[in-house]
């Protein structure tokens, strides 16, 4: 489940606990705003573009150089350009095994989305 104290910074998190705590945060929010904008907004989709690709937080994390990172690139460019996703409202799709699929169950759960909702609002308004 996500720590909304480490969230806020009152808790401390190693970085592959942050790093999977800022992804299930942003699963979350996008299923919960891509379903809440889906009549009338933007379609907002997560994507895992795969695992292990070859970027500087692999190789610096796990000392590994990572498969071809043009598998992510590719993902990327056909959930922005191809009507493959073009209702997919708040979904997520799974480059791993190639698919739509369901994300962790904590970023289906809308008490947090809406926890997570406001939160951001929260920080924006902050920082305004």
């Amino acid at each position: 489940p996500l720590d909304m104290d480490a969230f806020w910074g009152e808790r401390s998190l190693s970085d592959s606990a942050a790093y999977a705590q800022s992804k299930l945060a942003l699963t979350a929010w996008t299923h919960f705003l891509g379903n809440s904008l889906a009549e009338k907004g933007p379609m907002l989709v997560s994507v895992n573009p795969a695992s292990f690709l070859a970027t500087k937080m692999v190789k610096e994390a796990y000392g590994s150089s990572g498969n071809d990172i043009a598998v992510g690139i590719d993902i990327l460019r056909r959930a922005a350009l191809s009507e493959e996703f073009a209702g997919a409202h708040g979904r997520y799709f799974d480059n791993d095994s190639g698919r739509f699929a369901d994300p962790h169950p904590a970023a289906l759960d809308t008490q947090l989305g809406t926890e997570l909702i406001q939160a951001m609002d929260k920080l924006i308004s902050e920082a305004i």
